[in-house]
């Protein structure tokens, strides 16, 4: 705290900011900055070695997962990961559908609720109208029933994804081990 005291060196860079080149340039970065925070354009490293989880996703919720591809991965190896990415891929392209499909509909029934009790959007104060949880529930219910059908499909393909990314795992798996053992033998002939 000692650091941000008024006069300290390390404030005078931000006050030195926001009065440099007038109040337009710094709103514009902040614009920037939040444009940037809304549509993740995470990168991780070129040198790393590692799969790379970013921010979540501003319309599915769900974080998205950058896959290294190794110089040396065979070619079950890039099925696997091609098949990891493409079910990332799909599941990110159902849950940002499925909330947009929510969030839009959820609008239009507290709209029509609240068109029905004679309320408009916002009350008196200026802020906007709400429901009670016991006429949400109603929404809720209605809309998770509408689309049972959808979701037991996602289920049902989200499980086959799934068992098929781990077999393919466990080939890999002893890929690598078969591998290391020819390696070793060769080492020790």
């Amino acid at each position: 705290m000692a650091a941000l005291r008024p006069g300290s060196k390390a404030l005078r860079p931000l006050v030195g900011r926001s009065f440099s080149g007038g109040v337009g340039r710094l709103a514009r970065e902040r614009r920037a900055e939040r444009r940037d925070a809304a549509v993740s354009r995470f990168c991780p490293p070129r040198h790393s070695c590692h799969d790379w989880i970013g921010p979540p996703d501003k319309y599915s919720n769900l974080r998205p997962v950058h896959f290294h591809a190794p110089e040396d991965e065979s070619p079950l190896e890039q099925r696997l990961r091609e098949l990891r990415q493409e079910t990332q891929e799909w599941n990110q392209q159902f849950w940002a559908n499925q909330n947009l499909t929510f969030r839009k509909e959820k609008e239009e029934f507290i709209y029509s609720r609240l068109q029905a009790k004679g309320l408009g959007l916002r009350t008196e104060s200026g802020q906007r109208a709400t429901l009670d949880a016991e006429e949400m529930a109603d929404f809720y219910k209605e809309f998770l029933s509408k689309n049972f059908q959808k979701h037991m499909c996602y289920n049902r393909d989200w499980y086959k994804r799934n068992f098929a990314i781990t077999f393919l795992m466990g080939k890999v798996a002893l890929e690598r081990m078969w591998r290391r053992l020819r390696q070793r033998h060769k080492t020790t002939s």
